[in-house]
């Protein structure tokens, strides 16, 4: 069975999929995360507000204070939820150990959910948007590896296809490291060589040399350093520099075996790609023709040449 035929489960701010939660009593359902991702993600769904024991509908509330420590108030009265929220959150977070995620999708510029450019009110009432929700914020900080995005950020092509991929990556390497052994390590990493190498090229390396010590050094000791340079990669957004680097690399593999009229179509598709007049999708196919053709066995492993499910159409703007 295809890994993309079973569903991965992430955690999601509640009012994204349509239940009315928010302070008004209403609710924001992103039809792009149920309707298409849903196909692939299954949900569980957390509003901070609404679990704490707020009521619904309730007023409206902001962060005010300290950038780095603020404090949850509401906005007409000025009650101050912020011990509630604090203490519910660091509950919640250990109840969600127990769900497996693989990622979470927050509410953009909410004061419990926003994980970016939250609003923070000062002593004069002046804000600025450089704070951190206080649920998103105790989140990352009890799964600092699991992959996070905003749902407003997900419009964005290339944000939305890092999020997805490094969702995918997350759930495989969380198969391999609960039961690793030296064969799973090493098949896990070759595998998704050339997929690093999209992300980064020095995480890629170290990541290399790290493995190549993974005989001497203690089992745990490896997976930790491992999964930290692996997660920290992959939060690093592909280029087309560097996706021409991989797609040059790849090519390699096939100089012994195309002819000359294919190889000068394969430079001049990738070519076309990085002048950004053809979006990835054009060269992969090619790619993937040639990989069938031959069939070449390094690269048919690679998940670079099939990171994500192609109905999600992610490379299509790339």
């Amino acid at each position: 069975m295809s890994e993309f035929n079973s569903k991965i489960t992430i955690g999601i701010s509640s009012c994204l999929l349509g239940n009315k939660v928010r302070y008004d009593g209403g609710h924001k359902h992103d039809r792009y995360v149920t309707e298409t991702l849903g196909r692939y993600l299954s949900f569980v769904a957390v509003c901070p507000e609404a679990e704490c024991g707020l009521p619904i509908p309730r007023e409206a509330m902001r962060l005010v204070g300290d950038v780095d420590t603020p404090r949850l108030v509401t906005n007409k009265t000025g009650t101050d939820h912020t011990e509630k929220m604090l203490t519910w959150a660091h509950k919640r977070v250990v109840e969600l150990e127990k769900e497996n995620l693989c990622g979470f999708i927050f509410k953009n510029r909410s004061p419990s959910s926003g994980m970016m450019r939250v609003k923070v009110y000062d002593k004069n009432n002046v804000p600025q948007a450089v704070g951190v929700g206080l649920f998103a914020r105790a989140f990352m900080d009890h799964f600092p590896l699991l992959p996070t995005e905003e749902e407003g950020r997900l419009h964005d092509p290339l944000l939305r296809e890092n999020f997805i991929e490094q969702i995918f990556v997350y759930r495989r390497w969380r198969e391999v490291a609960d039961s690793p052994t030296a064969a799973k390590l090493v098949a896990f990493h070759t595998a998704h060589k050339l997929l690093l190498l999209s992300h980064s090229e020095k995480h890629t390396r170290e990541m290399g040399r790290l493995m190549a010590q993974a005989g001497s050094l203690d089992l745990e000791v490896f997976i930790e350093r491992y999964q930290e340079l692996l997660m920290a990669a992959m939060r690093l957004k592909p280029t087309l520099k560097k996706h021409v680097n991989v797609l040059q690399h790849i090519m390699g593999y096939f100089k012994k075996q195309i002819s000359t009229d294919e190889k000068q179509e394969m430079l001049t598709v990738i070519d076309q790609f990085g002048n950004g007049i053809v979006p990835l999708i054009v060269p992969m196919t090619l790619l993937n023709h040639y990989i069938r053709k031959y069939q070449q066995p390094y690269l048919m492993q690679q998940h670079y040449m099939n990171p994500h499910p192609i109905e999600l159409k992610l490379r299509n703007h790339a």
